[in-house]
């Protein structure tokens, strides 16, 4: 088990912009294409793939929720 402090990711309380959810499945479709050909090996590319996704994605769900009235 490691016990070196980090800081999160993500942290939940922080105020975000919140696209619609048209612009927020168009960027999540076009980060998933641009990503898709990042190398498995370089562990950059793999970490800067990873973080882009992960921004596309909350993107999408904060997008979806607001549109839900969530």
């Amino acid at each position: 088990m490691n016990s070196t402090p980090f800081d999160p990711l993500h942290t939940p309380e922080a105020p975000g912009w919140t696209p619609s959810l048209d612009v927020a499945l168009e960027a999540a479709r076009e980060t998933l294409a641009e990503q898709q050909a990042a190398n498995i090996y370089d562990d950059r590319a793999m970490l800067g793939a990873a973080v882009r996704l992960e921004i596309a994605l909350r993107h999408l769900l904060d997008a979806y929720d607001a549109e839900a009235g969530r």
